[in-house]
């Protein structure tokens, strides 16, 4: 070559969801405009006005612990790393994204990190293995001064909370443990003052402190509040605490009313929050915004305490009494459906929540009503897919559901969801008209793009689980592969589907499938280290492709004279078509096993996903790789190349989607095929003849049809995530009576609605499979 390619950065555009698992990872920043959160290894900075989303880069692996400082200048995040290995804590300026500084003071994790009132300071805590907590001085660039945050007599702490009006204190806690740290920057050390608990033992989720530093406010996993004094002076310029912090008491919510516990009296009756408190917030009118492990998102207040008795005095001599005392009235409560870890609290009144399950909720202050904003996958993603010709929207397969995305909202339009089942393959009829689904229980399921109701079903497709799926342009052949290693051939239509043939070849779980694009052969890929080129016209084999690794993906070129297969040895293999020769390998990876192969509409460049976690674009002549994403914090599963070659989209095994800025112009004609239409079609009579016949089969069809056809182009416009309209429909029993595929049953998919509680949609009354569906909130 006469010119040297430099490999370069491949531009991430968007994130799809985002990290619920950090404590307090969803942070609104000062400027009230900018949600900070993390996904995979990146920070990501999201417009509230605009959408538009930044990226703050340059963490290797899960990013454990995210903060912004007061005024909203720094944004400070670290990291999980490998056992031996010390944890990299990485400070940005906000505004500009500029490393300030980056250091290594942990080891393995970084369980949270703060910045000081003051912004001159930034305190992280270490993990389990660890045991410390690091003062790092930002001006100076240098650690300060640590500590051990282990006690004795208590467990490990998992909490760091500074407070508001002196830099140079912050409170550690934990299991049984709440710590007050004060900072000596003269002679380069902390001191620890540890708070009185008395008898009781609490651990300690989450804490916040009132903006006067009178009191801390701590939710515990016994489902209470413990408030505890810090006992400042009154002067501000007095760093030192008075005395030791104490604990004014532990308190719990007033049970409904009529609602008392067997054998105590109503004084006493309490009630707790289920999985105890796992997220606070102080309202600036003294009330307080709960969030409990169950999902329970409540905003209460405090009622004033009757005679003056404290939480834990004693009436009697023999015994001690309940600590929890009821003092908490709930005002208003929410429900959405799980872990909370991240309360905000916007300046219109809109109530933000991250949840565990990666989900963000929008809550109206006025009235409690719940919208769901981000949703993500949290387990591996296996299968992707594009319709066909249309680049506005693809779906995800993962563990008990499929999910469509809109690629310009970032909003998830559609889920379908199979309980106890996982979903390995997902992928678009050709006109759009269907979602044809694989599980691992051994059935095919199709849906409608639209309401996601299901239209019929293939069962007991495979013994071992249907792992990959494919269907022929004209989407009359479905071919699916199965764990034991078969390939079946399926005949299918609008109501049902037959099978037409076995082809018995592979001795291990069929891995990918690929149609030519006339439709007359298919390639599989399998486990066992081969590749068979079918022909599925006569059902036999044409070629087949030894290799001394796991194959992964294979998939014909645009022009249909080469295939493309790659796997666990790490090498993109280019073989002739025709007779399954070897033409070239290159390396794909130095490291890891390639897990997915996609290449683009024009044929020009191929892009890879990889073991290593890395996205690489690569020129098809030539077998370099030009450009390199990283970003994904597991284990690249798919990816897949826009039909309109803009972007491409990556899946990891952590749940991400990463959305990537195609660096090449696109370009999506294909190059002429080899394979002409008069080789198998019989020229342009033949085609000629086959439009006809599918017109009079659509004809013929007319009548078992439904009004109008759903398709895949039109959820884009007209929905956020289904439609009302949609709601109302006929369930797939009511579609084809008497088809011994379709079901009643709740095993064959229900949608789970996000539409706003008192909107027009009416999904409460429809059923999807026999089961209720019932909107978020409500």
């Amino acid at each position: 070559m006469d010119t040297e390619i430099i490999v370069q950065d491949l531009e991430l555009r968007s994130l799809i969801g985002f990290d619920g698992n950090p404590l307090n990872g969803l942070i609104l920043h000062p400027d009230g405009v900018h949600l900070v959160y993390p996904l995979g290894t990146n920070i990501t900075a999201y417009n509230w006005h605009t959408k538009a989303q930044r990226f703050f880069e340059g963490h290797t692996n899960v990013i454990s612990a995210v903060t912004v400082s007061s005024s909203g200048q720094y944004v400070g995040s670290g990291q999980v790393n490998y056992m031996g290995f010390r944890s990299p804590i990485i400070v940005w300026q906000f505004d500009t994204g500029q490393l300030v500084a980056k250091y290594e003071s942990h080891k393995v994790r970084v369980e949270s990190v703060a910045f000081s009132s003051c912004e001159n300071f930034l305190i992280s805590l270490g993990g389990v293995d660890d045991g410390s907590v690091i003062v790092y001085d930002i001006g100076k660039r240098e650690v300060l001064c640590g500590s051990s945050s282990v006690k004795s007599t208590a467990g490990s702490a998992t909490v760091l909370q500074p407070v508001h009006m002196r830099g140079e204190c912050f409170v550690v806690a934990g299991d049984n443990i709440l710590r007050l740290w004060t900072l000596n920057r003269e002679q380069r050390n902390i001191q620890g003052l540890d708070g009185s608990f008395a008898k009781i033992k609490r651990k300690i989720l989450c804490t916040v402190v009132d903006r006067l530093d009178e009191y801390a406010y701590c939710g515990t996993s016994t489902g209470d509040v413990m408030k505890i004094k810090l006992n400042f002076s009154s002067d501000t310029a007095v760093v030192a605490p008075t005395n030791a912090p104490t604990l004014v008491g532990c308190f719990a919510k007033y049970p409904p009313a009529g609602k008392n516990r067997r054998g105590t009296s109503a004084a006493a009756a309490v009630e707790l929050y289920s999985k105890g408190i796992t997220a606070l917030y102080l309202v600036a009118d003294g009330t307080m915004l709960v969030g409990s492990g169950d999902g329970v998102v409540e905003l209460v207040k405090q009622k004033a305490r009757d005679g003056g008795r404290g939480a834990c005095s004693k009436p009697d001599s023999t015994r001690l009494a309940t600590p929890t005392r009821p003092l908490l009235v709930a005002v208003k409560s929410a429900n959405v459906d799980s872990s909370v870890t991240s309360i905000q609290l916007m300046a219109d009144g809109l109530v933000l929540v991250g949840t565990v399950n990666c989900e963000l909720f929008a809550i109206r202050a006025h009235d409690f009503d719940v919208t769901c904003l981000f949703t993500c996958h949290t387990s591996v993603v296996y299968d992707l897919a594009f319709p066909h010709g249309y680049s506005k929207v693809f779906a995800t397969a993962s563990k008990h559901d499929v999910r469509v995305w809109s690629v310009d909202t970032l909003q998830e339009l559609l889920r379908i969801t199979v309980r106890n089942f996982t979903c390995s393959g997902v992928l678009f009829s050709y006109d759009g008209a269907q979602i044809v689904t694989s599980w691992n229980d051994g059935n095919i399921r199709i849906f409608a793009p639209e309401t996601g109701r299901l239209l019929y079903a293939i069962n007991n497709c495979h013994n071992k689980g249907v792992s990959a799926i494919a269907m022929s342009k004209d989407g009359r052949k479905l071919l699916s592969g199965g764990g034991e290693g078969q390939v079946r051939v399926w005949q299918v239509d609008n109501l049902n589907g037959a099978l037409q043939a076995v082809l018995k070849e592979h001795k291990g779980p069929v891995s990918s499938i690929d149609v030519h694009q006339l439709g007359h052969e298919a390639i599989t890929a399998s486990a066992d280290g081969t590749c068979v080129v079918w022909d599925i016209v006569r059902f036999t084999r044409l070629s087949i492709m030894f290799s001394s690794t796991i194959f992964t993906s294979a998939k014909y070129h645009p022009n249909g004279a080469q295939l493309l297969t790659c796997g666990t040895n790490r090498y993109i293999g280019f073989w002739e078509a025709l007779d399954g020769s070897l033409i070239r390998e290159i390396e794909g990876s130095s490291a890891s096993a390639l897990n997915s192969l996609d290449v683009t509409p024009n044929g020009k460049y191929i892009v890879t996903g990889s073991s290593d976690q890395m996205v690489k674009v690569w020129l098809y002549n030539e077998g370099v790789p030009t450009h390199v994403g990283v970003g994904h914090a597991g284990v690249v599963t798919n990816v897949k190349v826009s039909p309109d070659g803009r972007f491409v989209v990556s899946t990891s095994a952590d749940g991400g989607i990463f959305l990537w800025r195609f660096p090449h112009a696109a370009d999506t004609v294909p190059p002429g095929s080899r394979c002409s239409a008069n080789s198998v079609g019989g020229g342009g009579a033949g085609s000629l003849r086959e439009q006809q016949t599918d017109r009079s089969r659509q004809l013929s069809l007319k009548k078992t049809l439904p009004a109008r056809k759903e398709n895949i182009k039109i959820i884009s416009k007209v929905q956020k995530v289904r439609t009302a309209a949609d709601c109302s429909r006929p369930t797939a029993a009511a579609t084809a009576p008497g088809d011994g595929n379709a079901t009643e049953t709740a095993v064959d998919g229900s949608v789970k609605c996000l539409c706003r509680r008192g909107s027009t949609c009416v999904c409460c009354d429809h059923s999807a499979g026999g089961r209720k569906i019932k909107p978020l909130g409500r």
